[in-house]
């Protein structure tokens, strides 16, 4: 998640190609999101075994998408190791991402176990990352992954499951953890955010110098 825009590669024989392993992990984390949000819609059902079984449930979103999570670490790593990224996995992975991160805020948010504000930070945060992206591949430039933005997503991906889980097994309060984790990655996120935004003008800036430049040595010549 948050793995930044690839520079412009070379045409590749399979970069149409659609049954690939990476593709396939991608398809497998979107399959896992229901699963998610079922175990968590439940908790807000006040049926006799859905009560008995509510910490299961828990359980159960909160490992179902740390394994989400790992197999959106593997599908890039895979991808690129054996140069298996394609045009279709380039459009599903990022929303397959989106998908993941945003339900699972907005049903923690339902359940009362993240503020509002730091759902809205996060959720805007991805879409002006989008729009950001966007930008850039319109002007040919990239959008590389910073250290605040590695920093963001990790903690995300560690205070989320501890929301869900919503249990203190051993003396440990899982909510808190989870809870100072996905403060951590509100603010990281804001950081990020206006890492990547400077970093894009500054590139901006350096494209429409080189611009001008060669404008004004073909008009010499």
């Amino acid at each position: 998640m948050d793995q930044g825009q690839s520079p412009p590669r070379s045409h590749h024989p399979n970069e149409w190609d659609i049954d690939n392993l990476p593709n396939r992990l991608t398809a497998f984390r979107i399959i896992l999101i229901p699963i998610i949000l079922l175990s968590l819609f439940l908790n807000l059902s006040t049926h006799p075994w859905v009560i008995s079984h509510i910490k299961l449930l828990n359980y159960v979103a909160a490992w179902t998408f740390v394994a989400a999570s790992i197999t959106d670490f593997f599908d890039g790593y895979i991808a690129r190791k054996k140069n298996l990224v394609t045009v279709f996995g380039s459009f599903l992975d990022p929303i397959a991402d989106k998908f993941l991160v945003i339900s699972s805020l907005i049903m923690l948010l339902a359940l009362g176990r993240v503020h509002v504000l730091i759902v809205l930070i996060l959720v805007l945060r991805e879409m002006y990352i989008t729009a950001l992206r966007l930008l850039a591949m319109e002007k040919g430039l990239s959008v590389p992954v910073g250290t605040l933005g590695k920093w963001k997503t990790a903690t995300q991906m560690v205070g989320v499951p501890l929301l869900m889980t919503n249990d203190r097994p051993w003396g440990l309060d899982l909510p808190l953890y989870g809870t100072i984790a996905i403060y951590l990655a509100s603010i990281f996120s804001i950081y990020s955010a206006l890492e990547y935004s400077l970093g894009l003008v500054r590139k901006i800036q350096k494209l429409r110098k080189e611009n001008k430049k060669k404008k004004r040595e073909a008009r010499k010549e």
